[in-house]
């Protein structure tokens, strides 16, 4: 198993749990941008850089993963395509994208799409806490020692 990041909008707090968790679980970490990431020296973490354009970064990771591999993403489509091929998928706020909410998510997102489209300032997502950088190191351990389990 191996972590991919879509990093572009991946916060940093979350970057730095995962470089910290991909030496102490000896796990490989790759962050996936359009733009060029310095990421710590460790042989378990890389960066690739990817050509700019809409979902470049996205198609790249699904060709990539292998089933049972971890995305860490908060792109609700390319969640979608990892579950689709096998691959589990955590947002940064550490809520698990599954084959039973998935529908509802992109649904919703669709439905907010088109407020946005017709001139709905629907506001963006509340501001990255402390608190959601704790769900996400929590669920991502959880997910890591079930992996290990099993």
């Amino acid at each position: 198993m191996q972590i991919w990041v879509d990093a572009d909008a991946c916060p940093a707090v979350i970057k730095e749990i995962l470089y910290r968790v991909a030496d102490r679980v000896q796990m490989p970490v790759t962050l996936v941008a359009n733009q060029l990431l310095r990421v710590p020296p460790s042989r378990f973490i890389r960066a690739l850089q990817v050509p700019a354009g809409a979902d470049v970064a996205d198609r790249e990771i699904v060709r990539l993963l292998e089933p049972g591999d971890l995305v860490v993403t908060g792109d609700i489509p390319l969640a979608a395509d990892v579950l689709k091929k096998g691959g589990h998928a955590l947002n940064p706020r550490g809520e698990f994208y599954t084959n039973d909410n998935i529908a509802q998510m992109l649904t919703m997102r669709a439905f907010m799409d088109e407020l946005r489209g017709s001139g709905v300032d629907t506001g963006g997502p509340a501001a990255f806490s402390q608190a959601d950088r704790q769900h996400f190191a929590n669920s991502l351990d959880r997910h890591l020692a079930r992996r290990k389990q099993g």
